[in-house]
């Protein structure tokens, strides 16, 4: 008589925004993970749909470890997001440290995202025709914070730092990234092309002549130019708009 061989099994607790990425009935309790081979702890937690992009320290049984674990039958363990409030130095923290100067790349989905960031003055790459590889790429190559509604892509080995994007409105999109990744102090307002992403630098009125309207050459006195594109930008009507908004966002922010 062939006998069946029982699984292995662990319990898994997710914390604080972790959730988020959760079905609603499993949000905030123990799950139980079944297992007939042991495998790292890492591809055990994006089972359950949560990238490891999001995770900032993982405790198994009282004692933190690291993505490479294998989890064992019984095991506790208890998985946390990037901490903001308390130290953990002295666990096995499993993020790379921060990116100083913030920088992002957004998937296709975050067009009005991007030009928010730029508008803030952060380096916000995009463009409607990467594709995932392309992105994870960029990523990683140029120590990209990757920015997307798709958590299959945050699961990708490559990616080190990225976050999954819960808003869905581009207003609130904006005010989340700012809050997570602590951005109020860090904005330069109107440095950087909304189109292209490229550096604005301050050019004469002469200089602009012959590529601004006349009506606004008259009424205006300053103006900058994209490095990258030669697309001129200046202080029109909706400038006073924009200001009292990211006003707003970054008290709300700060």
């Amino acid at each position: 008589m062939k006998v069946e061989q029982e699984p292995e099994r662990a319990s898994f607790r997710f914390y604080a925004e972790l959730n988020d990425h959760l079905p609603p009935e499993q949000q905030y309790k123990t799950q139980e993970k079944a297992f007939y081979t042991r495998g790292n702890v890492k591809d055990m937690i994006e089972s359950f749909g949560v990238p490891h992009t999001e995770i900032d320290l993982i405790v198994a049984n009282g004692k933190s470890v690291g993505f490479s674990y294998l989890v064992q039958n019984g095991d506790r363990i208890a998985v946390y997001p990037m901490f903001e409030s308390f130290d953990v130095a002295a666990e096995q923290r499993l993020r790379p440290q921060p990116l100083r100067n913030p920088r992002f790349v957004l998937d296709v989905h975050l067009g009005k995202l991007a030009a928010h960031l730029r508008m803030l003055g952060f380096d916000a790459a995009y463009g409607r025709s990467l594709a995932d590889a392309e992105l994870v790429h960029i990523s990683a190559t140029e120590h990209r914070i990757l920015l997307t509604r798709d958590r299959g892509l945050l699961k990708h080995g490559a990616v080190t730092h990225g976050y999954w994007v819960r808003e869905t409105n581009s207003r609130r999109q904006i005010a989340e990234i700012m809050h997570r990744f602590q951005l109020a102090g860090a904005i330069r307002p109107f440095t950087r092309c909304m189109a292209c992403n490229g550096v604005l630098a301050r050019v004469s009125k002469e200089q602009a002549r012959n590529s601004v309207p006349d009506g606004s050459m008259a009424r205006y006195d300053e103006f900058h130019r994209c490095e990258q594109c030669d697309r001129f930008y200046w202080k029109g009507t909706h400038y006073a708009r924009m200001h009292r908004w990211i006003e707003e966002l970054t008290t709300e922010a700060g």
